[in-house]
């Protein structure tokens, strides 16, 4: 029975385990690999190093998200240079299927490794003493997104991957599912605390980190999520890039803003509109509550009520006082 007062404390006092197996794993392979993700995302991939990452998005022609993933410039089996897509569950057909239509005679190579990969997630305040006391020796300092090949006892080989999504010091730990047990209990036997995903899923409100198939879908342009790190604007050509840098330099804003909410009393579902003065000024994609915060939630809102400390309601016939627009990560 999963204790969420007792998970989340642990995170943000110590170090927590989440297993995030259930992520989706694409490898791309082949010579063209690197120029023809860098022309169909929004972030600069051809000059990623090895060991390297960077966040993106995948957009239609009008800057539509059809995917949002993290890049790792790889080594794989052979000595081959490869690119990772780490995504949300259940996003890496539909990401596959997204490059697969843009593939005419370049040589690359899409492998989905979902299931033959385990994934976990480290992190609190002393993450990276647990890590490094499970490896049996001192973790280097990572920059965001870096990554490191490491060896858990004598033969559990992981991707070891700088990664903050919870506004705590964390890392993924990515290994074959079949090292995946040896690797949990090394990571439990030098100090992290198994958590469940509700602690995870409020730790990650909190922060205000979006996920896609909750808080972005197709319908959302890339500019609202605020992924600002997601975006290059000094890379050459790709699908989507006209109506993102006309947001950027005609208009100087864009229509909508990713904010934090918190609640009065209740936790409104997600889907939910949000008004002022009778009008309709956002949606709810993201709710729970929090053990530190109460009902908190995660949205978008117009702009002109997105500063925080702006009152919004629930229901467009009465002053309810429903939300705040706060900051995040939530303090």
């Amino acid at each position: 029975m999963s204790d969420l007062a007792g998970d989340y404390g642990q995170a943000r006092e110590a170090a927590a385990l989440f297993d995030q197996s259930d992520r989706g794993k694409v490898e791309l392979t082949g010579p063209d690999a690197p120029t023809f993700l860098h022309n169909l995302c929004t972030n600069d991939v051809i000059n990623l190093p090895l060991g390297g990452g960077c966040e993106a998005f995948f957009t239609t022609a009008k800057a539509k998200v059809v995917g949002h993933a993290l890049i790792y410039h790889v080594r794989i089996a052979g000595g081959r240079d490869a690119l990772w897509l780490d995504v949300a569950p259940g996003q890496a057909t539909r990401l596959i299927e997204h490059l697969d239509h843009f593939l005419i005679s370049e040589q690359v190579e899409f492998t989905d490794r979902t299931a033959d990969f385990a994934q976990f997630h480290v992190a609190g305040p002393k993450a990276k003493d647990v890590l490094g006391k499970a490896l049996g020796e001192p973790v280097p300092d990572l920059g965001r997104l870096q990554h490191m090949e490491r060896t858990f006892g004598t033969n559990a080989t992981c991707h070891v991957r700088r990664h903050d999504p919870l506004a705590l010091p964390g890392y993924d730990i990515v290994c074959l599912r079949g090292r995946a047990a040896d690797v949990r209990q090394h990571l439990i036997d030098s100090g992290a605390a198994p958590a469940c995903p509700e602690a995870y899923e409020v730790l990650r409100i909190e922060a205000g980190t979006p996920e896609f198939g909750k808080d972005i879908d197709e319908n959302r342009f890339a500019v609202e999520v605020g992924r600002t790190d997601a975006i290059s604007y000094a890379k050459g050509c790709y699908l989507g890039q006209e109506p993102i840098v006309m947001a950027r330099d005609r208009a100087g804003h864009v229509n909508r803003a990713f904010r934090g909410l918190k609640f009065k009393d209740r936790v409104p579902a997600a889907g939910t509109q949000l008004f002022a003065a009778g009008k309709p000024v956002g949606v709810l994609t993201s709710v729970i509550t929090s053990p530190r915060h109460g009902p908190i939630g995660l949205g978008y809102v117009r702009r002109g009520s997105e500063i925080p400390g702006t009152i919004l309601d629930s229901d467009a016939a009465q002053n309810d006082g429903t939300a705040e627009v706060v900051v995040v990560p939530m303090t």
